[in-house]
């Protein structure tokens, strides 16, 4: 061979060597997504939770150019949904709506989940928080929780609450009410929101902690009264009704949500998912939805959210303690 075809050859040789590494960098430096993502929600289509995620889901999709499709994926107080989060590949293509129930609650009840909360996630964001809201039929007799616990003391046995289930945020605010105020409640679990108000309205029960968007419409149409919220704080939607702790010192239920993905998804999607997220939260319009829905916009960095659900943990293994549920 002649040293003009042998120098020819090398160089073709080294032409197709760096085709190859150029293809791989470029493959490397694929930016995420380069296909549809699916985000869990453990609800059920159309209640509180897709008015939340699905304009979120919305804005993803445009600022990252490709679907952000929404699977709800309910049952078993949100624990069907996070169980299929947690086996997922941990990719960045399976996120989890995560909320409070299945993340922080049912993890420390009697009957644990087949995932752990800490170990089986990779935090992304705190999402939005807001209070369930303690509400009576309008014409019962009681208008604050300091006379709703005179009477519950008064007629022992009488008052029943009403929930989304056993274990639920819902259930374990009534019963930490009766807990703190000192009274007998009989709690009467339901398998959704709507039940339960029809419920109040028609006498079946005497109170109950709902979504307070979903309660909204009703207070201000008179229909349900508003006794308290259930957080730390005023609710921005309801400023004149007080909390809870304003009459029971410690009480706190917050119903929060977030962004969840399967442990050990690589940290740069976790921080590229946390830093558009957060971006979108400050949103006026997204921040108007929220707030239509009971919540308000609660941003964080991966960090602060897995540092919020530790002490979660601790707070609702308390109050499952305090609730004496057995199974």
């Amino acid at each position: 061979m002649s040293p003009l075809k042998a120098a020819a050859r090398v160089l073709r040789s080294l032409g197709v060597g760096l085709a190859v590494i150029a293809a791989g960098q470029t493959m490397a430096a694929d930016p995420y997504p380069i296909r549809s993502v699916m985000i869990i929600n453990p609800w059920a289509a159309g209640g509180p939770s897709d008015a939340i995620i699905r304009p979120i889901a919305q804005q993803l999709a445009a600022r990252l150019g490709q679907p952000f499709l929404i699977d709800n994926k309910a049952g078993a107080n949100g624990t069907i949904g996070a169980t299929a989060v947690a086996r997922a590949k941990a990719d960045g293509y399976t996120l989890l709506f995560a909320h409070v129930n299945p993340i922080a609650i049912s993890p420390v009840m009697p009957q644990k989940p087949a995932y752990d909360p800490v170990k089986d996630f990779a935090p992304i964001t705190l999402i939005a928080s807001g209070p369930s809201v303690l509400v009576v039929r309008s014409d019962f007799a009681a208008k604050t929780v300091a006379e709703l616990i005179a009477y519950a003391k008064a007629k022992p046995g009488a008052v029943s609450y009403g929930s989304v289930g056993v274990g639920s945020n819902t259930h374990l605010a009534g019963s930490t009410l009766a807990h703190l105020g000192q009274v007998d409640m009989v709690h009467v679990p339901y398998r959704g929101s709507a039940l339960i108000q029809t419920d109040l309205l028609g006498g079946q029960i005497t109170t109950a902690f709902v979504n307070l968007g979903g309660a909204l419409g009703m207070i201000k149409e008179g229909k349900l009264r508003a006794l308290a919220v259930s957080t730390s704080r005023r609710s921005s939607a309801l400023p004149q009704v007080p909390t809870v702790a304003e009459t029971l010192s410690g009480f706190e239920v917050n119903g929060w949500y977030g962004l969840m993905a399967p442990a050990n998804t690589p940290a740069d999607i976790v921080q590229r998912l946390n830093t558009e997220v957060v971006d979108i939260l400050k949103s006026p319009d997204i921040a108007s939805q929220l707030k239509d829905a009971g919540m308000e916009p609660e941003p964080t960095t991966p960090q602060a959210f897995a540092t919020m659900l530790n002490a979660e943990l601790v707070r609702w293994a308390a109050a499952v303690k305090n609730a004496n549920i057995k199974e």
